[in-house]
C-alpha cells in the first residue's frame, strides 16, 4: 500500500467514535422506531413468526430494572446518542453502495441497494444498538449519576453541548490527524537517508525529501572598459 495511502486511512479509525451523533451523509436520520423504555422488537416478514434476536448484553442478567432502564433511554435521547444505530447503518449502507458500484451499473444497483437496506433493517435492526448499549450504561453509571446528567443535558448548556461538541470533536480530530500524517511525511524524509528505498517511495508519491537544488553561478563580473583617451584640445 502506498505510504500517503496508508496515512490517510488512519482517518477511518479517527471517524469510526464521530458516527454516534454525526450521520456520514446530510440527511437527518430517522429516531429509533420504538419509545424510550419499551424494548424494541426486530421487523419480520408478515405471516411468519419473528426469529429469536441473538443473545445480546441487553438479554442478559445485568439487564437494569425498568425504572432505571426508561431513565438510560431518556438520557440517551436527550443526547442523541439514541440515533447511533441509524448512524452507523447508514454509514455501512454507503460504504456498501460505493464498494457494489465499482461492479453493478447504476439501474442494478439501486434495485440491489433498495432491496439490501429492506433486509439489514429486518435482519440488524439499528434499535438493537440502543438496546445493547442500556446496560452498558447501567453499569457505567448509578441511577442517581444518570438523573444528574439528564438535568445537565436539559440545561441551556447541556443542549448547546449536545449541538455543538460533535462539530468541535470533529475537527480537532481532522486536525489532529493532519498534523499527524505531516509528521509522519516528515519523519520518514528524515529516515530516508537510512533507508534508501523510503527516497524512491516518497518521491514517487510527490513528497521526496527537500533536495534543495545547486546555488546558480553568478555571472562573472565584466572587465572594467579601458577610458576613453581625453580628446586633445584645439590648436590655436
Amino acid at each position: 500500500m502506498k505510504v500517503r495511502t496508508t496515512l490517510m486511512a488512519a482517518t477511518l479509525f479517527v471517524a469510526i467514535p464521530l458516527l454516534a451523533q454525526t450521520p456520514s451523509t446530510g440527511a437527518p436520520p430517522k429516531p429509533p422506531a420504538h419509545q424510550p423504555g419499551v424494548p424494541a422488537q426486530p421487523a419480520h416478514a408478515a405471516g411468519q413468526p419473528a426469529k429469536a434476536p441473538p443473545p445480546t448484553a441487553a438479554a442478559s442478567a445485568d439487564r437494569p430494572d425498568p425504572a432505571k432502564e426508561a431513565a438510560i433511554r431518556h438520557l440517551m435521547d436527550v443526547t442523541e446518542t439514541a440515533k447511533m444505530g441509524d448512524n452507523i447503518s447508514l454509514y455501512v449502507t454507503n460504504q456498501v453502495r460505493q464498494v457494489l458500484s465499482q461492479a453493478l451499473p447504476p439501474d442494478r444497483l439501486a434495485k440491489l441497494m433498495e432491496g439490501f437496506s429492506q433486509k439489514l433493517a429486518a435482519t440488524a435492526p439499528t434499535s438493537a444498538i440502543t438496546d445493547a448499549a442500556v446496560p452498558i450504561y447501567a453499569k457505567s453509571f448509578s441511577m442517581e449519576d444518570i438523573q444528574e446528567l439528564i438535568q445537565f443535558y436539559e440545561s441551556p448548556l447541556g443542549k448547546r453541548v449536545v449541538k455543538t461538541l460533535p462539530q468541535v470533536a470533529q475537527e480537532s480530530e481532522q486536525l489532529g490527524v493532519q498534523m499527524q500524517q505531516k509528521g509522519a511525511m516528515n519523519v520518514l524524509q528524515d529516515m530516508s537517508a537510512d533507508y534508501p528505498e523510503l527516497k524512491q517511495m516518497l518521491r514517487s508519491q510527490g513528497a521526496a525529501p527537500d533536495e534543495s537544488p545547486a546555488p546558480e553561478k553568478a555571472p562573472a563580473p565584466e572587465a572594467p572598459s579601458t577610458p576613453k583617451p581625453a580628446p586633445a584640445p584645439p590648436s590655436n
